[in-house]
């Protein structure tokens, strides 16, 4: 073979590396765009589709938490009346006009157990131990609600959320308990059983904190949904 020959077949395997490791990066990153919601996604945010598409009277099924056939027609019936293209999947154009937006639990990082000690100790000082993780649950299962912040920062800061921001609590020294429980909170033990309220109600006649569904009482916390 004449060295041109060579040159030549060199640069045409060349070409042919680089077209099919393009076309390997498109089809993988193809592969890496993720829909948001869809059939057979399940999940805090299918709840909070399936509540919605309820309230706009689209959806006549439970709130299951599983995105099937009714939800994927509820949602084209959405889409339709919003202009938005009838795929029956719920991804960031739909979700933008539900308004719901979900976070996920962070991991447990030192900065994230050092915040969420920090606002265990202020609000439940004192508490079984059970009832200071059930404390660091609510905190992390606000970020998975769609009427909370989605980050640990956002929920903890939301103005008016927690009294201990406000009264010098939070400023206070951190139990090493508190510590612990944040740990266990982060990964994963929910004692609260869900919950997103709580209060004392020896401390508080908040009318609307009340009437929340009781999930459980933790020493002195009620745990409510």
């Amino acid at each position: 073979m004449t060295r041109q020959r060579v040159l030549t077949f060199a640069l045409i395997l060349s070409g042919c590396v680089m077209f099919f490791s393009a076309l390997y990066i498109i089809n993988d990153s193809s592969k890496a765009t993720p829909s948001v919601s869809q059939m057979g996604s399940r999940g805090a945010e299918v709840r909070a589709i399936q509540q919605f598409l309820i309230d706009w009277g689209l959806y006549n099924g439970d709130v299951t938490g599983y995105y099937g056939e009714e939800t994927t027609a509820a949602v084209k019936k959405f889409q339709k009346l919003k202009g938005i293209s009838q795929t029956g999947i719920a991804g960031p154009q739909t979700l933008a006009a539900m308004g719901i937006s979900i976070g996920s639990v962070p991991a447990a990082t030192e900065s994230n157990v050092y915040l969420l000690a920090r606002i265990i100790s202020a609000e439940a000082r004192g508490e079984p131990y059970e009832g200071q993780v059930a404390v660091g649950a609510v905190v992390l299962n606000r970020i998975e609600h769609p009427s909370f912040p989605d980050t640990l920062s956002g929920v903890i800061y939301q103005k008016g959320a927690f009294t201990a921001i406000t009264d010098g609590q939070f400023n206070q020294p951190i139990s090493d308990s508190a510590y612990n429980a944040a740990r266990d909170a982060l990964n994963g033990w929910d004692p609260s059983g869900g919950a997103i309220y709580y209060y004392n109600p020896a401390k508080t006649n908040d009318r609307f904190i009340h009437s929340r569904p009781i999930i459980k009482t933790i020493g002195g916390h009620r745990f409510c949904s």
